[in-house]
């Protein structure tokens, strides 16, 4: 915030000119006035961030000033001090809206000190604010949001080849919003009129997969006693979108790779394949070129899928997105929550900025839920957020050997927590970092064979 405007109103010209004094040594800019008129004269025409006013004065009085400053300018709070100082005067100020109620004499430390929290309330509540108009500026991505230089560069990209029909692999770890890009690039699509299809190849069984993704024909099967269209075929005229595809079995790949040459699928137990047009768009949390090399996905299918890449780089890597997406959840769940939850402090902002989220995106989003379903005020605090992220040590200012720890260290170092806490249940572990049971064993495994290889 730029220097703080004051303004203080007192009838009273000594008590007026000892309290200009002492704000004045501590660094504000201040406007002093004996009139509660000309109080409500200067709120029509110049910004103040915190009003210090006499509360009984002839004509305008200080309440007077505390609803014209709510009316003009409602982002100032307002302090009263007052020699008339009562129970009911009080609560009826703060009722009002003012900001803290000060009793003459009062001690000069104490003004400053509730000065200096009005203030930040102030900067608090303008920092959210702007946060969110650059959400609404951010809105283009359907629920991409972001200003992280790599990521604006991929959704120029995705609006130059979501006209097209080219096939699509979308890379990046678990959470960072890979399927938010699919539906970007449908939604901008020739074919945005036709369905939108999605299916994660990972969640089925290899014959549960084929019958989802192909159909089957009636009497195919003990129990098949209809004919039933796959995804593929409910997807033609629009857009399929496979998750996790490198988890399909070697027979499936070989199935879906002619799927994509011939444009046409052959339901389980049937003879005759049926024509359909349909924009297959894959992705995938894992190194797709390790899992050629090692045999578990068909180099061919490969080459046919990425015919364009888009790598989401995980959260870590663009911090500065991490503000703009917890204003987003915030808006997101407190609108469907119902709840008058508009800020989140800076204690908590600049703890999610020193996070490595392992769980990108959707560990953060979880966090915003959490701390909004939690909140029972206006403001998400540190108290609302998981114990296990309330205990972390800070792991940024933590030397390592004489070093600062590197993201992965901060990341393991977080997920040994979070499993000690839940006494090693994977499970638990996995959920509350936002991550599927598969990624936190690729992650474990990492962290074991970085070990190995270190002995």
């Amino acid at each position: 915030m730029m220097e703080a405007s004051l303004l203080i109103v007192d009838d009273e010209e000594i008590a007026l000119r000892n309290l200009q004094h002492v704000m004045e040594k501590a660094g504000y800019q201040v406007t002093a006035t004996q009139s509660g008129a000309t109080a409500v004269t200067l709120l029509a025409s110049r910004r103040f961030d915190v009003i210090l006013t006499d509360l009984r004065m002839e004509g305008v009085d200080g309440m007077d000033v505390l609803k014209k400053s709510r009316e003009l300018q409602p982002e100032a709070e307002v302090i009263f001090i007052t020699g008339y100082a009562t129970a009911e005067s009080a609560v009826q100020a703060l009722k009002h809206g003012a900001f803290y109620y000060i009793a003459k004499p009062f001690r000069l430390d104490e003004v400053r000190k509730v000065v200096a929290e009005a203030l930040e309330k102030v900067r608090l509540r303008r920092e959210n604010d702007a946060l969110r108009r650059e959400v609404e500026g951010y809105r283009e991505g359907e629920g991409i949001v972001t200003q992280d230089v790599d990521m604006q560069r991929l959704l120029e990209i995705a609006r130059q080849i979501a006209p097209t029909d080219c096939s699509v692999l979308i890379t990046g770890e678990s959470g960072t919003g890979k399927e938010l890009f699919a539906k970007y690039l449908h939604k901008h699509s020739t074919r945005a009129d036709g369905p939108y299809v999605a299916i994660n190849c990972g969640a089925f069984s290899e014959q549960l997969l084929a019958n989802e993704l192909f159909g089957h024909e009636k009497g195919a099967f003990t129990g098949a006693s209809a004919l039933k269209k796959g995804l593929i075929e409910v997807s033609s005229g629009g857009t399929l979108f496979l998750d996790e595809v490198t988890e399909m079995a070697p027979s499936m790949q070989v199935k879906l790779l002619r799927v994509l040459q011939e444009r046409e699928v052959l339901r389980v137990g049937g003879t005759r394949p049926v024509k359909c047009d349909v924009r297959v768009l894959a992705a995938t949390n894992r190194d797709v070129g390790e899992a050629v090399k090692e045999g578990h996905f068909r180099e061919d299918l490969y080459f046919r899928l990425n015919v364009v890449n888009l790598d989401i780089p995980p959260l870590a890597q663009r911090k500065g997105d991490i503000p703009l997406l917890a204003q987003h959840f915030l808006l997101k769940y407190a609108n469907r929550m119902r709840k008058p939850v508009t800020r989140i402090s800076s204690e908590v902002m600049a703890l999610l900025v020193d996070y490595p989220f392992p769980g990108n995106v959707r560990e953060l989003e979880n966090l915003i839920e959490r701390g909004t379903a939690m909140a029972q005020g206006d403001t998400i605090e540190v108290a609302h957020l998981p114990d296990a992220l309330q205990k972390r040590e800070s792991v940024d200012f933590r030397r390592i050997g004489g070093r600062l720890p590197t993201l992965e260290e901060q990341e393991q170092s977080y997920i040994t927590q979070v499993l000690d806490e839940v006494q090693g249940n994977q499970t638990a572990a996995a959920q509350i970092l936002g991550i599927n049971r598969a990624s936190l064993w690729r992650k474990l495994k990492a962290r074991r064979n970085g070990e190995s290889s270190s002995k």
